[in-house]
């Protein structure tokens, strides 16, 4: 589906920002595209918010500024946009003074005030906003209205608060997962140079130059499997990421435990195919917990497949590598393989999903 969005030519000094505050990287990702849809819509420029991070065990949060992993040119080719560290140093001094910061929510949200935002409670709510020295002086509850970019809903948002120089959202102006006519919007998403670079470098010390090789992401941590549990309850038809693969209307099948967390023998089933398919002799693996690189090897090591991955996680690098290799395996459910897929379709590689049937072949691209 093709998004269309008509919107005036873009007001001077109006701006959009929000805390990407529900989830790790995949959830704020779907996010950002429902955010950057409804800035468009809403004829604002949309203050880039940095990347959160979080600790191994659920420690502290780490801020990665919007543009150190992505470029900002082409994204700004679709909609006007200004990183928050450039937003705070030149605009807000005069554009959004201290005493006017007001912070909106749909309703108020528990915390220590009163019928309020009460933006900075918890965390990652409390660093984001402290991290650039953000305080606020007052909430706006703007419920009923709602993240609908349709006409109606967006001259609604423009009647109450166009006069409002800054709208600085609790969280995201988005659905989570991103909405069917935004997924399109992946397209603008670009690695920066560096991180190709770093990924190309990794493959060729890792697997050799040029090699091919198949990508799997595993989610199965603790907090994974007990969110499957959900699966196997009466009426749910759709978890997180799954409409990726059984479709928004669940066209394309129907949502099990298998497509969440798959066993062993489905993997390793799976992945023995997909190595006969591609004859490739190289498998890389990126996982939030279990690589499985023992069941691998014993597997497939017979017949001269090398599995490996990343020493060291890092998130970015293993987002890079999955996005480039010959096939993508990935989870239904997962945003982080939501991820994958999109930026694969965007460059037109195959991608399937475990314990699903259709495989989504090169040129099937739902971009």
């Amino acid at each position: 589906m093709t998004l269309l969005v008509l919107v005036p030519p873009l007001s001077q000094g109006l701006y959009l920002l929000y805390c990407p505050c529900m989830g790790r990287f995949g959830n704020q990702a779907d996010q950002f595209l429902g955010s950057l849809a409804f800035s468009k819509s809403l004829n604002r420029t949309l203050v880039l918010p940095p990347w959160i991070s979080y600790s191994p065990g659920g420690g502290g949060v780490s801020l990665l500024p919007w543009d150190s992993l992505f470029d900002l040119e082409l994204v700004s080719s679709f909609h006007s946009v200004i990183t928050m560290e450039t937003f705070m140093k030149t605009i807000a001094p005069t554009e959004w003074p201290e005493e006017e910061r007001t912070s909106f929510c749909y309703s108020a949200r528990p915390g220590e005030a009163q019928d309020s935002c009460n933006a900075k409670h918890g965390s990652p709510f409390g660093p984001f906003w402290s991290s650039f020295s953000v305080e606020f002086a007052r909430s706006e509850m703007f419920g009923p209205l709602g993240f609908s970019t349709s006409p109606t809903n967006m001259r609604r948002w423009r009647e109450k608060y166009e006069r409002w120089p800054v709208l600085a959202m609790t969280g995201a102006p988005a659905p989570f997962p991103v909405a069917e006519d935004n997924v399109e919007l992946q397209k603008y998403i670009r690695w920066k140079p560096e991180w190709i670079r770093k990924a190309q470098s990794w493959v060729t010390e890792n697997m050799g130059p040029g090699a091919k090789y198949i990508g799997l992401h595993l989610r199965n941590g603790l907090d994974w499997v007990r969110a499957c549990d959900h699966v196997t309850r009466p009426g749910v038809k759709a978890l997180f990421s799954s409409p990726q693969c059984l479709g928004y209307r669940g066209e394309r099948g129907e949502l099990g435990e298998q497509l969440c967390r798959p066993g062993a023998d489905t993997i390793i089933s799976q992945l023995g195919e997909a190595i006969r398919d591609t004859g490739v002799s190289h498998v890389f693996v990126a996982s939030d917990s279990d690589h499985m690189l023992r069941e691998f090897r014993a597997s497939f090591s017979g017949a001269g497949v090398r599995v490996t991955r990343l020493a060291e996680d890092d998130f970015r690098l293993d987002l890079v590598i999955l996005e480039r290799g010959e096939l993508f395996i990935g989870n239904c459910v997962s945003s982080f393989s939501a991820f994958v897929k999109r930026s694969r379709d965007v460059a037109g590689r195959p991608s399937a999903f475990w314990g699903f049937s259709e495989k989504i072949e090169e040129g099937k691209s739902e971009l």
